[in-house]
């Protein structure tokens, strides 16, 4: 397979914007299916989980059907992030960029966020130690690898003078600094250990909501800019 930008062709083109979408659209189903279902099912609290703090992701979807149907989603998910990341490196190629040093670092960050992720969502609702080991690293070095990836992916795109979706890749980016300042300063005024989780859940929830944005930012980027892909073989 090879990606392409609006080259003449007798053979069919197909379109890779539902990919980034669906990388999108699939956490944020499998996060919100699973919080509805516990609630109703009253295995977590009835709060605004984005400012209140009183449960994480990972307890949202931790028991029961919110778990089978959280990790459903979230699994093929984590395949197709990691896709995504992939086919990032030759749309900055058809975006003039070349082969840079982002475009070959970031198939390989993607890879390593997705095997995070795969991992994390395999243990989830499991019990022992290997939970609390995938629960306390595992999301931290997919929160942190995506993070990455996505300032790598924005620059890039910024200095291939696509300056409308730079913006669009940006936005999401910049809220991240944010996040970061809230997890560092706010423990200094909050000495409570329960504060503590209260916060470290808000921040998984919005930097969640982040990566959602992002995805989705990625995925008007590639319909913008026509990224599609040919069948292997074919000219």
């Amino acid at each position: 397979m090879r990606a392409s930008v609006n080259t003449p062709t007798p053979w069919p083109l197909w379109p890779l914007w539902p990919l980034a979408l669906l990388a999108a659209l699939l956490p944020l189903a499998g996060t919100g299916v699973a919080y509805v279902l516990s609630v109703r099912l009253g295995l977590i609290p009835d709060c605004n989980p984005f400012v209140d703090g009183c449960v994480s992701i990972s307890r949202a979807g931790r028991h029961g059907l919110p778990n089978i149907l959280f990790r459903a989603l979230l699994l093929p998910a984590a395949v197709l992030q990691a896709l995504c990341w992939m086919l990032c490196a030759p749309w900055l190629h058809t975006l003039g960029r070349g082969a840079t040093r982002t475009a070959r670092v970031l198939p390989w960050l993607g890879v390593a966020a997705g095997v995070c992720l795969v991992l994390y969502g395999s243990f989830l609702g499991t019990e022992g130690e290997g939970y609390r080991f995938m629960r306390r690293y595992g999301t931290a070095l997919y929160f942190g690898l995506t993070c990455i990836g996505m300032l790598l992916l924005a620059q890039g795109v910024r200095h291939a003078q696509a300056h409308g979706v730079a913006r669009a890749l940006l936005l999401p980016c910049a809220g991240l600094p944010l996040l970061g300042l809230a997890h560092v300063l706010l423990p200094l005024v909050w000495h409570d250990p329960a504060a503590k989780d209260v916060l470290e859940n808000i921040t998984e929830w919005w930097g969640g909501a982040l990566f959602t944005a992002f995805f989705g930012a990625l995925a008007w980027g590639w319909w913008r800019t026509g990224y599609r892909l040919a069948p292997a073989g074919r000219p």
